[in-house]
């Protein structure tokens, strides 16, 4: 299996699944093209590799391929993300001007068409999954993303995170922690818990995934802080150096670059430990884990 081959099939499966998501006339126009706008930005499609890989790796017995459950899954979470993106990216939030390279979806817009496109696509998700003819199975994905996207996740991150910018001493290493396992590593972690529920798997196998996804997600929020300082706004895509000048708590501020490293590899080195039990067929997931952290951008 080759990883770079492995991962572009996942990228095209899932870029597949949303085109036919807006196949049909939508009610308006210009926020369908907002939607579509920051969903085909040239994301990476980490969450939905998640989704993939984890249902590949847990398939029941029974089932000889991915059920398409997966590919609305893979979608949703997507869906999802982008959603959080251009609802991060306002004014009222981090107020940026550039994401994967290009104009955010409010400076391309306006503001409150990227506030309704981010709405209409948190909730075109759960409309999906909701259509899932397995109902227990429609239930229990939508339960889990619903619970990663939330206050108790994603949602609740973000507000831990803009509470921090108004302190004026830095964040505990504790703290700064907390904020990201939610904001980052939740919704990582519903990406494995979907595509194993979508395949039938053990309660041992989702326990490793998850131990994995947790260590992922921190991975790969450090190695983000990472980058912020040593790459430059070319290749991130975005604006380099802001958590800087917004004098932001992150892992290199709390700890120096080199420690921030060590931490990645170290983490990185745990989540592939959490999935000795597939040994050897977690290999795309296990090379996934390097490549959060060899990343550019």
């Amino acid at each position: 299996m080759d990883f770079k081959l492995t991962a572009a099939a996942y990228k095209s499966r899932v870029e597949a699944e949303l085109e036919t998501w807006f196949e049909r006339p939508q009610v308006a126009e210009r926020l369908a093209r907002a939607m579509c706008y920051s969903l085909n930005a040239g994301g990476k499609r980490v969450r939905p590799m998640l989704v993939y890989a984890s249902a590949e790796l847990c398939l029941s017995e029974g089932l000889s391929s991915l059920p398409g459950s997966v590919d609305t899954a893979a979608a949703a979470i997507e869906a999802v993300h982008t959603y959080s993106l251009i609802h991060d990216d306002l004014p009222a939030m981090d107020d940026d001007d550039l994401r994967r390279g290009q104009a955010t979806c409010h400076r391309k817009f306006d503001e409150a068409t990227a506030i309704l496109a981010g709405d209409a696509l948190l909730n075109l998700a759960y409309e999906k999954l909701a259509a899932i003819d397995d109902a227990k199975l429609a239930l229990a994905l939508i339960r889990s993303l619903g619970n990663a996207a939330g206050a108790l996740g994603m949602v609740g991150g973000q507000m831990l995170d803009l509470e921090a910018e108004g302190l004026d001493s830095r964040l505990t290493l504790q703290q700064l922690e907390t904020i990201h396992r939610n904001k980052t590593g939740a919704l990582i972690i519903s990406a494995v818990q979907l595509g194993a529920l979508c395949a039938g798997a053990t309660e041992l196998q989702q326990a490793a995934l998850n131990r994995y996804a947790a260590k992922l997600g921190l991975a790969f929020q450090v190695q983000d802080d990472i980058l912020d300082v040593v790459s430059d706004s070319a290749t991130l895509g975005k604006d380099q150096g802001s958590d800087l000048e917004n004098n932001k708590s992150t892992y290199v501020s709390l700890l120096g670059l080199e420690s921030a490293q060590a931490l990645a590899a170290t983490l990185v080195d745990e989540a592939k430990a959490a999935l000795e039990v597939f040994a050897p067929g977690a290999r795309f997931l296990v090379e996934l884990a390097d490549y959060v952290v060899q990343r550019k951008y």
